[in-house]
């Protein structure tokens, strides 16, 4: 991302994390109702559309994605992938979810942290009442986190989250785990990291620092989601994803870095991780969605890795 500015794709992910809510509700993953406030008023304008739009055909249980974003006014919505992407970030949101609500549920009865790396505009402090006794740490860039707490202030959203400003150019990941002790977390308790839509824009020596800081906040029981993309995505890449990565790259924001799937345990074990699941967002999209719309997240090659801290107790309660 540029030096000052937001990161515009964490903004496009809070905008299609909301405009889920153009899907019929029985297929809905995932309720974000703050990514538009992140964004200009357009999105809150397009939802607005989209509803007043539905109102109007009595009897129909609600409207489908392909018709709400046709009978929208607004230029974003001929966006070519556009439905595509919001299905896409609805599984992707509800996979990290799921796991998320295992980890607090194994845990029932004890302290829990979530630590968001990266965090962007997540707002699963604020939308998951699962959370409620679990402290949240979340941690970005100066320019994105400053420009999420100015929203929060516009809006009056008070949220539990505590912030943690890092530049991660100008303040090595090593040195993380100590500043967060500094902040009252705590390294003796099962924490849950969330590394979401990130590692593709590293280099392997800030991955593999990013990994050894979060082993070594993480305390017996502690697990680690993380989203990735198969190496093949980047060494192959097709017409879409390259079309893709070059909008990336003009905002500053090129992908760099990915894993094949095989390799992975064991990079993670170097790292003192070990892999628990490695789930194809692909897959993922057949089992939560109907055909015709897992059809639009059919990319095989975009993933999320689910690790627990050696020892874990995560680990043997899976096995």
């Amino acid at each position: 991302m540029r030096e000052d500015t937001p990161s515009r794709t964490a903004a496009w992910v809070a905008a299609a994390r909301h405009l889920g809510q153009l899907l019929p509700e029985d297929v809905r993953l995932a309720d974000d109702p703050y990514g538009a406030i992140f964004t200009s008023q357009w999105l809150a304008d397009v939802i607005h559309q989209a509803a007043t739009v539905g109102a109007r055909e009595p009897g129909d249980r609600s409207l489908s994605l392909a018709n709400a974003l046709r009978a929208i006014r607004h230029p974003l919505t001929k966006m070519p992938g556009l439905r595509a992407w919001i299905l896409y970030m609805q599984v992707r949101t509800r996979v990290i979810d799921d796991a998320l609500r295992g980890f607090v549920e194994r845990h029932a009865g004890r302290r829990t942290q979530l630590l968001v790396l990266g965090a962007g505009y997540d707002c699963r402090a604020l939308r998951m009442p699962e959370l409620d006794d679990t402290r949240v740490f979340e941690i970005d860039h100066p320019a994105t986190q400053g420009h999420k707490k100015q929203v929060f202030e516009r809006h009056g959203i008070d949220t539990p989250a505590t912030f943690v400003t890092w530049d991660f150019e100008q303040r090595p990941v090593e040195d993380l785990p100590e500043a967060l002790l500094e902040l009252e977390f705590d390294a003796t308790v099962p924490t849950f990291t969330i590394w979401e839509g990130v590692t593709m824009y590293l280099s392997e020596p800030a991955i593999d620092a990013s990994l050894r800081a979060i082993t070594e906040w993480s305390a017996p029981g502690s697990e680690l989601a993380m989203t990735y993309f198969a190496k093949s995505r980047l060494a192959k890449p097709s017409l879409a994803t390259r079309a893709i990565q070059a909008v990336v790259s003009t905002l500053g924001e090129p992908w760099r870095w990915g894993w094949k799937p095989e390799e992975l345990p064991a990079y993670l074990e170097e790292r003192g991780l070990e892999l628990v699941e490695d789930i194809s967002l692909a897959d993922a999209a057949r089992a939560l969605l109907p055909p015709e719309l897992a059809a639009y997240v059919g990319d095989p090659d975009r993933r999320v890795a689910v690790a627990a801290a050696a020892e874990s107790i995560a680990v043997a309660h899976r096995r």
